[in-house]
């Protein structure tokens, strides 16, 4: 490294005045003198940006005035976490004449990394922020930021999978679908969700796996679905451990996805969906599969057991229902002829039938659409179609605690859909039954039905409007259909609901939901009303949620304020150009 040298004046003045200022390259220094020593520190407190000349010196410490960080002269490192540390130089003085140089420095890529895990650490949000910014400057910067945030998570969280990682996973998925300028603010949202997932918690400390033992696969799968059962956690992570020291995680997907779907409806379909990003995340950080899986095992094992409540015992036995119509259409698809599939006219039509009033009739309808030719990728696809309906058609009159009923199903069914070709048949077929199960329990929610939007236009601009204001769920599920109606794209569509999801307090059933209705609605035509109405399901959830406080947001625009440089003490960003995160004038910045 070429170490840069500047005068930034005379001795005599610095004796005299105590401090002085200048500039090495873009990065203002301040030179200070106290007592007979002698520091330079850049001049802008790494916080916010206040200029550390009118801060204190004492003790070898100086002092930001406006919020009192402390910051070491020697090294310019902060005694105050939450604030960061400052750059330091050299001083030398040579015939009366003061000079700064400047010293080896960690790469930025480097600086940023450590300041993401003291972020992570600390749950400081300003910290992650700005470690977020300063990733996302470096080559592959969306990848270290999520493979770090899930190491963090995986390596810091007793009970293992949660939200946060869910989020993360999440938010990796969609990040290309975003406009650039909301990619920072949704990884940091996810980075956020991780640190809070795992305040307060233990660190995970993992099973070891069997050394020298002889078992095989079959051996292994009926222990581990056995340790389930019993919910004996300990000794089910160990199974796990001893799978993935002999196979790849790929290998051993199909087992815990068994376990998964053994039990009905697990934890609210979380189980699944958890499982599904665990299994994705090995797609966006390297080395982390096999940790993935095993933090899955406690959940899995302590989970609510849908059988155990009387909505799925009474007045109907779903659950023998869920038996019996999984035979039939595992018979079904075994009689299916080469590789004939249904169209996709038919796989409608099955998922408006699987929301018919008679859980026996859905039961049928899944068997007819598989006999008719259906594999099983289109019923685990029409299954989640069919739970986008239930949020196009929820009426607002419902509680609005029950968004969360109908967002379960919808995002289960997503992550059923996308473990098709990971898991093995039966617990597909488990999943998808007892997915179609959940839809029909449903349907007291769409009593009366709201009606599905036809309008044959609408803008972007409007639809964003609607976050604005409380209440406008049916005007936003209308704008977003007719957005696409009149010739919008899709992308433009997703990109504006990413926009309208990530400038929010956003919680978490919001980016499971987002996600999925992004995925979904990639697995239907463009230009069909089934893609439309998928994403005028999340359109007319996110209406119903907004607005909030959008703290994060602006926590983002304020790292990214000063990772330019800007004098936030000075002049604040005109109140056009915070609203949302969304004006024009935002997203010309960005």
């Amino acid at each position: 490294m070429t170490v840069e040298k500047v005068r930034i004046g005379s001795e005599e003045a610095l004796r005299e005045a105590g401090r002085l200022t200048g500039k090495v390259g873009s990065l203002p220094v301040l030179v200070v003198q106290d007592g007979e020593e002698r520091f330079a520190i850049e001049d802008r407190c790494p916080h916010l940006g206040f200029p550390l000349a009118r801060g204190t010196v004492a003790d070898g410490l100086i002092t930001c005035h406006w919020h009192h960080a402390r910051f070491d002269l020697s090294s310019g490192c902060t005694l105050d976490p939450w604030a960061d540390d400052a750059r330091a130089f050299d001083v030398e003085v040579t015939d009366g004449e003061v000079f700064v140089c400047s010293r080896a420095a960690a790469s930025s890529a480097e600086r940023w990394e450590a300041r993401l895990a003291e972020g992570l650490e600390g749950g400081l949000e300003l910290v992650l922020a700005k470690a977020v910014v300063g990733l996302l400057d470096a080559d592959d910067g969306e990848r270290l930021v999520v493979e770090a945030a899930a190491r963090f998570g995986l390596e810091h969280r007793g009970p293992g999978w949660g939200s946060g990682l869910t989020i993360l996973v999440a938010m990796a998925n969609v990040v290309p679908h975003l406009r650039p300028g909301d990619r920072a603010v949704a990884l940091t949202h996810a980075v956020a969700h991780v640190s809070r997932d795992t305040l307060g918690h233990a660190p995970a400390f993992t099973e070891p796996p069997l050394r020298g033992a002889a078992v095989d696969d079959a051996r292994l799968v009926a222990w581990y679905r056995g340790f389930v059962e019993t919910r004996s956690s300990d000794a089910a992570e160990r199974v796990v451990a001893t799978a993935l020291d002999a196979a790849s995680p790929a290998a051993v997907v199909p087992m815990l996805v068994d376990a998964a779907t053994d039990h009905v409806w697990l934890d609210g379909g979380h189980t699944l969906d958890f499982t599904n990003k665990a299994v994705e995340l090995g797609v966006h950080a390297d080395g982390v599969a096999g940790r993935a899986l095993v933090s899955l095992v406690d959940q899995t094992c302590q989970a609510r057991r849908a059988e155990e409540s009387s909505a799925w015992r009474h007045p109907v036995d779903l659950v023998a229902l869920v038996a019996t119509t999984v035979e039939r259409l595992g018979a079904a698809l075994d009689q299916r002829s080469g590789d004939r599939a249904a169209e996709d006219g038919a796989l409608t039509t099955l998922a408006w039938a699987l929301l018919d009033e008679d859980a026996a009739r859905v039961a049928d309808a899944l068997v007819d659409a598989a006999t008719a030719g259906a594999d099983v990728e289109q019923l685990a696809r029409a299954v989640a179609y069919a739970a986008a309906l239930r949020i196009v058609r929820f009426h607002t009159r419902n509680d609005h605690g029950d968004w969360d009923t109908v967002h379960h199903a919808f995002t289960t069914a997503n992550a059923c859909h996308q473990l098709v070709g990971s898991a093995g048949a039966p617990a597909l077929l488990r999943a998808i039954v007892q997915g179609a199960m959940r839809v029909h329990l449903d349907r007291f929610l769409n009593i009366p039905a709201a009606r599905v939007p036809r309008a044959r236009s609408g803008s972007l601009a409007d639809l964003a409007d609607c976050w604005n204001e409380q209440g406008r769920i049916n005007e936003a599920g209308e704008l977003a259909f007719g957005f696409l109606a009149g010739g919008g794209r899709r992308d433009e569509l997703v990109a504006a609901l990413g926009a309208g999801l990530v400038h929010e307090d956003a919680g978490f059933h919001w980016f499971q939901l987002y996600e999925a209705a992004v995925r979904q609605s990639a697995a239907w035509p463009e230009g069909s009303d089934e893609s439309a109405l998928i994403l005028v399901a999340f359109a007319r959830f996110l209406a119903a949620q907004t607005p909030t406080r959008r703290e994060l947001p602006r926590v983002v625009e304020i790292a990214r304020r000063l990772s330019r440089g800007e004098a936030l003490f000075e002049d604040d960003a005109p109140a056009e150009a915070i609203e949302n995160g969304r004006s024009a004038r935002v997203e010309q910045t960005l």
